[in-house]
């Protein structure tokens, strides 16, 4: 039942950061830029939630971005399958009690997916990529993401705990062993 009602509210969720994303940010872009939300909200169900669950919530979430808001599809998708796959390797390795550390997993993460979706475009559909460009849409989105991450860590750490607790259990020793 836990479960369940986590989901619909994860579910919920998605659809208040695309809201946020498409209507809310534009407002305040930095040179035209807005931030990714769907790249740290994948992070944190990939670093809390069971193993499957950050690479299932990316493709999902990566397909409706690619449905709605973009015309060619896949881009999304794999980039957020991607993050998600990517969170479970930081949940193994890293702490993430450490507000410094989940900076890091934030940037490095809108890195990686900035890159395989401008790879991606590149190789797919041919798009001619002005690496000039690109890097300043790279940094700006970078430490866009970094600050949202900043502002609303409290919350998403107090959240991402009681999601863990209802999907990881208590597993502290089986985590070493």
């Amino acid at each position: 039942m836990k479960k369940t009602l986590i989901n619909v509210v994860l579910t919920i969720t998605v659809f208040i950061l695309y809201f946020l994303q498409v209507n809310f940010f534009s407002w305040f872009t930095i040179a035209g830029i807005k931030p990714n939300l769907f790249v740290i909200f994948i992070l944190f169900i990939g670093l809390f939630g069971n193993r499957s669950m950050g690479i299932i919530y990316g493709a999902v979430c990566g397909l409706m971005l690619d449905l709605i808001i973009e015309q060619k599809v896949g881009i999304n998708m794999i980039g957020l399958a991607l993050i998600g796959m990517i969170s479970i390797i930081f949940d193994k390795n890293f702490s993430k009690d450490s507000r410094m550390t989940i900076m890091l997993m934030v940037l490095s993460t809108t890195i990686i997916f900035e890159v395989v979706s401008y790879i991606i475009n590149y190789m797919l559909y041919s798009i001619n990529i002005e690496i000039f460009k690109f890097i300043e849409i790279l940094i700006v989105e970078v430490m866009y993401n970094v600050i949202i991450t900043i502002i609303i860590y409290p919350v998403i750490q107090r959240c991402g705990y009681y999601i863990e607790n209802e999907y990881k259990g208590n597993r502290i020793l089986t985590q070493y062993f």
